[in-house]
């Protein structure tokens, strides 16, 4: 199968639902994202009862501040919205804290104290199917399957030259259109790959697939 060069990586806009009450902290997540150049971001503002049916929307910002029971709400998304993407902003900076609300169904956590950088990293990261969250806290999560991979790493899986470029690049961290800006192919390409790498290696997701090619050693 032949991979198409890109000549851009550029995504399309993106419709991000905001939950939160905080005037301030929405007009400062809007100044963020007018400031993403090379993308468009449009933000919807959400209530909590009303976030479960939103439609348009793949990814949503919860401030854990707007409601009391932030562990239901993430329990709800993931029973009635298992496929929408999910991440909580909060004071809290304690890593079990923020491992409950990742394994409560959120694919990230950022503190009122993240940066600039780090917001739009997050976006880009949870939307390309990742995980955001302290190294500690995703190690934690990995080891709780370790015994689960040890059962389906029964052998080391055939990985072609394109495929270990493209892994390469996502154990150094790099979002799928960074990588396919480093190799030259477009958005596509690189998702298909890394679905390909998942099934090879049998995990379900990226962090995932990269602690396993380091610990299994699949790329020199």
């Amino acid at each position: 199968m032949s991979e198409t060069v890109s000549e851009s990586v550029s995504k399309g806009p993106l419709r991000l639902g905001l939950v939160m009450t905080d005037p301030l902290r929405v007009l400062g997540l809007q100044t963020i994202f007018e400031g993403m150049k090379d993308r468009v971001v449009e933000a919807v503002p959400l209530s909590v009862p009303g976030a479960l049916d939103a439609s348009g929307v793949s990814l949503i910002l919860i401030d854990a501040a707007c409601t009391e029971h932030i562990f239901e709400l993430l329990t709800s998304f993931r029973r009635k919205r298992p496929h929408l993407r999910l991440i909580v902003l909060g004071m809290e900076e304690d890593h079990e804290y923020i491992q409950r609300v990742i394994g409560a169904g959120a694919k990230g956590y950022l503190a009122y104290s993240a940066r600039e950088n780090e917001v739009r990293l997050a976006i880009e990261i949870v939307e390309d199917g990742s995980a955001w969250a302290p190294r500690k806290v995703l190690a934690k999560l990995l080891d709780q399957t370790d015994a689960e991979a040890e059962r389906r790493k029964a052998s080391i899986p055939k990985i072609t030259e394109r495929e270990g470029q493209v892994l390469r690049l996502l154990i150094e961290g790099h979002p799928n259109r960074a990588i396919a800006h480093e190799l030259g192919i477009d958005l596509i390409t690189v998702k298909a790959h890394v679905g390909r790498l998942m099934r090879k290696v049998g995990v379900e997701n990226r962090i995932a697939l990269s602690m396993q090619a380091v610990s299994r050693k699949l790329v020199s």
